[in-house]
């Protein structure tokens, strides 16, 4: 028994028409009557022809039709962030007139045979971040002419940049607490490196995360000796945790403790519960993000709310461009600052 796969030829041979016909019935690029497209169907049916072959279709227009996003931490943990979600969401949107999937990739994956940004066939690529690894990876990437773009990172010459103020808006939240009185603050911190291990910073770290290390050095902008501890990850769990070594020294307990997401916010906010304090009458709040965290209520953080759609859909439409062999501009978005019940003078 043959194992012949059908083609487009078979079918139109099959409905009695031409392949050209038959082809547009599948790509539904120019109109046909009900009734031919339906004994096309039929016969595609009959043949077991499900469509064309999308590898074909590839190798005609040059291309994948993917679009790389590259993490710099577990993927695991990137579908955990509401703020990494609704980016992505910006950046599905906005690809998807190009005819364009995207695919996950980890700067270095160590499983065998897994796709890198140096091998996967890849039509563009978004870098979520730029450690020092993945720009050793860019110099051949580039070289295959392959564009691409980097969100809240700096890739070097010539690649766009999707950047957040990062530094302004967390300096924006130090100076609220400055306003309201507190002198005693602490920072709780996103992860320094991928791998970070939660720990305190000693100022000796080698940061390759770029968010991190400028929400940092926007806190010290406003308070220079902020004592820092920063976690393993963005979640409420690792905020719980960060949150009791911060507050785990009674004698030099701070009044306000600034987290660099609203996930660690939450988390900070139950270990203040958990110490048997209040918020904000004993320990002040701030978060960073602008999402809606579970649970939270009657809670709403003071926080820096970031265009996190909007940051993706630019990094999409900087690709776009790309591929179209226009020039991408970098661009720069701005936090908005919010006033939560999370925040109060310090305790007398």
């Amino acid at each position: 028994m043959s194992t012949r796969r059908a083609t487009i030829a078979d079918v139109a041979r099959e409905a009695g028409v031409s392949p050209s016909t038959a082809s547009v019935v599948f790509s539904g690029k120019t109109p046909v009557s009900d009734a031919t497209k339906q004994r096309v169907r039929d016969a595609a049916a009959s043949l077991g022809y499900t469509g064309p072959d999308p590898r074909a279709a590839s190798l005609r227009r040059g291309r994948s039709g993917i679009v790389g996003v590259v993490f710099e931490e577990h993927l695991g943990r990137t579908f955990q962030d509401p703020v990494k979600i609704l980016m992505m969401d910006g950046l599905t949107a906005a690809v998807a007139p190009l005819g364009a999937g995207l695919l996950l990739l980890r700067d270095r994956d160590e499983t065998a045979g897994a796709p890198t940004l140096t091998t996967a066939p890849l039509d563009a690529a978004v870098l979520v971040g730029c450690s020092g690894m993945l720009r050793e990876s860019l110099d051949a990437v580039r070289a295959r002419g392959i564009p691409v773009v980097v969100i809240e990172g700096d890739a070097g010459e010539g690649v766009p940049q999707i950047d957040l103020d990062n530094r302004d808006a967390q300096r924006r939240a130090l100076a609220h607490l400055r306003a309201l009185g507190h002198e005693r603050v602490a920072i709780a911190a996103l992860p320094v490196r991928a791998g970070w291990e939660r720990g305190w910073l000693d100022g000796t770290e080698r940061f390759t995360i770029d968010v991190t290390r400028d929400r940092l050095a926007g806190a010290r902008d406003e308070y220079p000796d902020a004592p820092a501890f920063a976690a393993a990850a963005s979640s409420i769990d690792e905020g719980l945790l960060a949150g009791r070594a911060i507050l785990a020294d009674a004698d030099h307990r701070p009044t306000a403790i600034a987290a660099q997401s609203d996930l660690l916010a939450a988390g900070v906010v139950r270990a203040v519960e958990e110490a048997g304090l209040r918020v904000p009458e004993d320990v002040s709040v701030t978060g960073f993000d602008g999402i809606v965290v579970d649970g939270l209520a009657p809670y709403e953080l003071t926080t820096l709310v970031q265009p996190a759609v909007e940051k993706g859909r630019a990094a999409g439409e900087a690709v776009a461009a790309m591929l179209a062999g226009e020039d991408a501009a970098s661009l720069r978005f701005t936090c908005v600052f919010r006033v939560g019940n999370t925040t109060a003078p310090p305790p007398d």
